[in-house]
Parts: C-alpha cells; structure tokens; sequence
C-alpha cells in the first residue's frame, strides 16, 4: 500500500473518533457494562435491565418521531429544486438517470449480498419467540392486505392522503408527496410560499435530528449494554458478520461498479479520479456527513478541471438526493433483520423493500446517523416499526458510527462519478488539470 495512502488513511480514522467520541464512547461504555452485567447477577440487574431498555426505546421513538416530516420536506425541495433550475436541461436529466442507474444497483447488490451470506441467521437465536412470532404475523398480514403485485401497486396510491399521513402509512404518504411536489415544480414562481414553507420545515427537522443525535451517545450505550448483558460478548460474532457483507457490498461499488460505469458512460479513469478526490473522500469518511463534506467536495473537482457550472449543480443535488452507499445499508439492515426474526422474504416482499430503500435512501438527510433514521420508512412498509425490533436495531447500532462513516464514503466517491461522468458528456472537463496534478490551479472555496 502506497505510505501517503496509508496516512491519510489513519488521520480519516483519527478524524472520525475525534468528531464522534462521544458515540464512540457510548459504544464502549455500553459493551463493558453489557459485560459486567452478563458476567455478575446481583439484585439490581433487572432494574438496570429495564432503564437501559426504556432508554433505548425512548431513542428509537425520537427517530421515528421525525421521519415523516423529514421524508416530506426533503422530497419537495429535492424535487422542486430541480424543477425550477434553469440548468436543468439535458445534464440535469442525464443526472437523474445515472443516479438511479448507480442506487438501482447498489439495492441490487445489498440484495444479493445478504441473502448469500445470510447475517441474520445467527441472530435469530437471540430474538424471543414472542417477538419473532409478532414480526411474522405483523408482515404476513400487511401482505395478505396487498395481495398479489397489482394490488400492491395499487395500495401505493392513497385514496386520502390525510388519513395516510395520520395512519404513517409512508408509501402512500410519498406516493402524494412525490406528486404534489412535481406539480409544485410545474407551476412556477407561485410555489415559493409553499417550498419555503417546506424549507422552513425541513431545517427544523434537521435541528431535532441533531437534537436526537445528541441523545445517541445515551442511547446507543443502552442498546449496546443491553443487548449485551442478555447475549454476552459473542453477539460480536454475528455482527461482525453484518459488517463483512456491508464491507464486501462496499468494496464491490467502489471497486467494480464504479469502475465500470465510468468506462461505460464517460472516459474518465476511475483511479485518476479517486486520486483527485481522495481528500473529500477521507474527509467524508472521518465527518460521516456527505453535506458536512460538500464543500470540500466541488473544490477537490473543481481544482481537477471539472467546470463550475456541472460541479456546483450536481454535487449538492448528490449530497440531497444521492445516497448509493445508504441504500446498500439500508438493504443489507432489513433483509438481517428479517432473518433474524425469521420473516420469510418473497420475491414480491424483496422486490418491495428494494422500492422503498431507493426512496428511503433519496429522502435520507446527509448528516451521520441519518441512514438508520429513515430504514423506518422500509420497516413501515412491511408494516413493522423499530419499537417492534428493538433487539435487532440493537445489533445495528452496536456498529452504526463505523458503518456510516463507510456508507458515507460510497455517497460521496459516487456524486464525483456522476459529476465526472457529466462533465465529461458535456465537454466540461479538462483532461489537462484532471490526468497532471502538477498543473492544478489554484481554486477559491
């Protein structure tokens, strides 16, 4: 491995721990707590037992608690925004395609992965019956309800669309959303009250997420020592193996797709092109925020000969709406969970969870924690909630903090491809700056 890689390699890992020690130590807390509860049984396990389940409840209840108005806002303005950008055209429309070619295949991917090696196997043997048997039947009704692939297309569309959103019946609800919002974009001018609105909505959304985040120190330090003090320290065996497929699936985008989708739709090499953008990427890894990244991520184009015009319309349109690496997540977390509870996972049941992590991922907020925020939206479509799962959403968050600093690397590394890819279509790429370092010139941020 080349040394200069290797360094900004650790500094990435070192930035990571020190913007997020405080999920870190969350996290480490709550395994030797986890431990000491396992190992010693004294008097006061079962009320510790219950504090730190009420705790973790009351956090998963919080992400729930923002879900829809985040999903809501974020559609509008993602969808608006393009609408009524003037530059629109033709690359913003070659844009939309790759970005759901790339999302498309990395659901694919996510897919295969988790069911070849199968995560959530090993972790059916701590989920309680009870629980196992609730999240069956829960499913197996919400499918019974939708029958067969054309009553589920049919149950996307709401008949009233108020009764959708006090029901939380998310699909339906994006369904509307997703309607409402290209009407917006189709009216012009007149819709700056009601996208402001939204606007408004969506940074207020974006505060108590924060707020939330805040409270995911406490609150993964008691799933974590929860989960640990009723299975013991080998519950590591089976998320690691949760980690393994994530880190393949990864890989696998960084590595193959990329690569080849590049050769497909443009001349760019992708190696030329991840040496230009290494900071951003190292960067993205270490903040775990493709919006906190933005900024470094146009400079690093920029300076590497992609023109301003492309750059700064479709990277933050990618830090809005393009979330490859979550939506490979996102998959991988909901077939692991539906193994674990031993869901038997159909066809038409796949095909649907595919659907909603590309919607859910789209809709995802650029900031760490977010893609485990919105895999409620798959959840509710297979009419579960993560209080129904809380043993299985204690797994994933026992390795949420490293599994979002690598998803959000795979977000970003694909924004730069697309851009690049773009760019080089629309002969806005100078091959001079982008293949000879020596020959960057200097940029303002």
């Amino acid at each position: 491995m080349n040394f200069n890689l290797l360094m900004q390699i650790l500094v990435a890992l070192g930035l990571g721990i020190k913007r997020n020690w405080h999920i870190f130590s969350g996290i480490v807390l709550g395994i030797i707590c986890g431990i000491l509860l396992h190992t010693f049984n004294t008097p006061y396990n079962n009320s510790i037992m219950q504090c730190l389940v009420f705790v973790g409840q009351v956090f998963l209840r919080l992400i729930q608690m923002v879900v829809i108005p985040l999903v809501v806002s974020a559609i509008i303005i993602g969808v608006t925004s393009i609408g009524d950008n003037r530059q629109l055209g033709k690359f913003g429309k070659k844009m939309i395609i790759y970005y759901g070619i790339i999302t498309s295949v990395a659901v694919l991917i996510g897919g295969l992965l988790a069911l070849f090696f199968k995560p959530g196997l090993g972790a059916a043997q701590y989920i309680t019956a009870n629980a196992a048997l609730s999240a069956q039947e829960m499913v197996r009704n919400a499918m019974a309800e939708q029958g067969n692939v054309l009553h589920l297309i049919l149950g996307f569309i709401p008949q009233n669309p108020f009764k959708c959103f006090a029901d939380g019946n998310m699909v339906s609800i994006i369904v509307f959303v997703l309607i409402f919002a290209i009407a917006l974009a189709k009216v012009g001018d007149i819709n700056r009250p009601i996208v402001s609105f939204f606007e408004s909505v969506f940074a207020a959304t974006m505060k108590i997420t924060d707020w939330i985040m805040l409270f995911a120190a406490p609150g993964v330090f008691a799933l974590t020592a929860s989960v640990i003090a009723s299975f013991g320290i080998e519950i590591f065996e089976i998320i690691s193996k949760y980690l393994l497929v994530l880190a393949i699936g990864f890989l696998i985008m960084l590595f193959v797709v990329y690569p080849i989708f590049l050769k497909v739709f443009s001349k760019v090499s992708a190696a030329v092109l991840y040496s230009a953008v290494a900071e951003a990427l190292m960067v993205a890894f270490g903040t775990a925020s493709s919006s906190a990244t933005l900024p470094l991520t146009i400079a690093c184009c920029e300076k590497r000969g992609i023109s301003h015009k492309i750059a700064s319309f479709v990277l933050p349109l990618g830090a809005t709406l393009n979330f490859d690496g979550t939506a490979l997540l996102q998959m991988v977390a909901v077939i692991f969970l539906a193994q674990a509870y031993g869901i038997i996972l159909t066809p038409v049941l796949l095909v649907k969870i595919g659907i909603l992590t590309i919607v859910a991922s789209s809709t995802c907020a650029g900031i760490p924690g977010a893609g485990l925020i919105t895999i409620a939206l798959v959840l509710n479509g297979m009419g579960l909630s993560p209080e129904q799962l809380v043993a299985g959403f204690a797994f994933l968050f026992t390795l949420e903090r490293l599994t979002d600093m690598m998803r959000t690397l795979v977000n970003v590394a694909s924004d730069t491809v697309v851009v690049a890819a773009i760019a080089d279509n629309e002969n806005e790429i100078n091959y001079d700056l982008l293949n000879n370092p020596d020959k960057i010139e200097e940029k303002e941020i």
